[in-house]
C-alpha cells in the first residue's frame, strides 16, 4: 500500500556535487535574496529557471558571491538560466535584454494571473522532465523565504498544489518541504549543513495522529492544530527523524553557516542565526 513506502529526504544538494547522487535537481530562483550557497545548488541543477523578478537576483547576486577572480561579466554569462518564466511584471529591461541575447527562453504568462510564478515553473518543469527521470526529480527554489508574508504563504501554498513532487524551499536560514500524509518518511540529518533546530507544521488541516522518532520532543500519536500544539522549536538529535502523519507536514529545519575544506572542495553554505 502506498503508505507503507517510505520516503527517503538527504539534503546532498548542499553538499558537493558527486556521481553517486542519481538525484535529477532542477533550480527555480525567486525574486529574493539568494542563498549564499547558490552557487552550490547551481550546479547540482540539470535545468535552471528564474521566476521573472528572480533574473535581477540572479544577474545582481550570483557576481557578489563567486570569489574566483572573474569578472562581472564574465560571472554573469557562465550564470545564465535556460528559461526566465512568469508575468513579466518585475524583470528589468537591461536583465531580460542581457539574457535575452545570451539565449535563454523567455515565456511570458502575463495572461495568466491565476497562479504565482514559481507555480508557473513547477509546471513547466513537469511538462519538460522525461518521464523516467521524474521519479528522482527534486525541484530547489532559491528566494522563498524572506520579504512579503504573502508571497512566502503563495510559495507554501504551491508545495500543497504539487505534493506528489518533491519540492524544497530554501533560504540561508532554513529549508521547507512538505511531507504528504500517505507515505511514512525517513530524513537524514546532514549534520555538517543543517539542523538542530526543526519543526514540523500541519498544514491544511488539523493532523489527528503524528508519530516520529530522532527528536528532542518526538511525538506518540500526537494531535496537531494551529490553535493547539505545533511541533516548533524541537531539536534533531539523532542521525535520522522518521515521519508518519494521517495529515500532510510541513518539515523545517535550520541551516548552518559553515565553510569547510575538505577532498570534495568547500562547501558554499547557508547562515543559521
Amino acid at each position: 500500500m502506498a503508505e507503507n513506502l517510505p520516503m527517503t529526504h538527504r539534503s546532498t544538494f548542499l553538499l558537493p556535487p558527486t556521481v553517486t547522487d542519481t538525484t535529477t535537481y532542477a533550480l527555480i530562483i525567486l525574486n529574493q535574496r539568494l542563498p549564499r550557497f547558490s552557487p552550490l545548488i547551481w550546479d547540482h541543477a540539470k535545468v535552471r529557471l528564474c521566476a521573472d523578478g528572480g533574473a535581477n537576483r540572479l544577474f545582481d547576486d550570483m557576481p557578489e558571491m563567486c570569489c574566483c577572480g572573474e569578472d562581472v561579466s564574465g560571472v554573469r554569462e557562465r550564470y545564465k538560466p535556460d528559461v526566465i518564466k512568469g508575468d513579466m511584471d518585475s524583470i528589468r529591461p537591461d536583465v531580460l535584454n542581457f539574457y535575452g541575447n545570451l539565449g535563454t527562453k523567455i515565456i511570458d504568462n502575463s495572461d495568466d494571473q491565476d497562479t504565482t510564478d514559481l507555480h508557473k515553473c513547477i509546471a513547466y518543469i513537469l511538462d519538460t522532465v522525461s518521464d523516467d527521470r521524474k521519479s528522482n526529480l527534486c525541484i530547489l527554489v532559491a528566494g522563498a523565504l524572506g520579504g512579503r508574508f504573502d508571497h512566502e504563504m503563495g510559495n507554501v501554498n504551491t508545495l500543497c498544489h504539487f505534493s506528489t513532487t518533491r519540492i524544497v524551499l530554501l533560504s540561508d536560514d532554513c529549508l521547507i518541504q512538505l511531507l504528504p500524509s500517505n507515505r511514512h518518511h525517513e530524513i537524514s540529518i546532514m549534520s555538517s549543513v543543517e539542523g538542530p533546530h526543526c519543526g514540523l507544521i500541519p498544514i491544511g488541516t488539523p493532523c489527528g495522529s503524528s508519530t516520529t522518532t530522532g527528536l528532542q520532543w518526538n511525538l506518540d500519536n500526537t494531535e496537531m492544530r494551529f490553535g493547539g500544539l505545533v511541533s516548533t522549536s524541537n531539536i534533531a538529535k539523532g542521525e535520522t527523524v522518521t515521519v508518519r502523519s494521517d495529515s500532510d507536514l510541513l518539515w523545517t529545519i535550520s541551516l548552518k553557516k559553515n565553510s569547510h575544506e575538505g577532498e570534495e572542495g568547500k562547501l558554499h553554505d547557508s547562515q543559521h542565526v
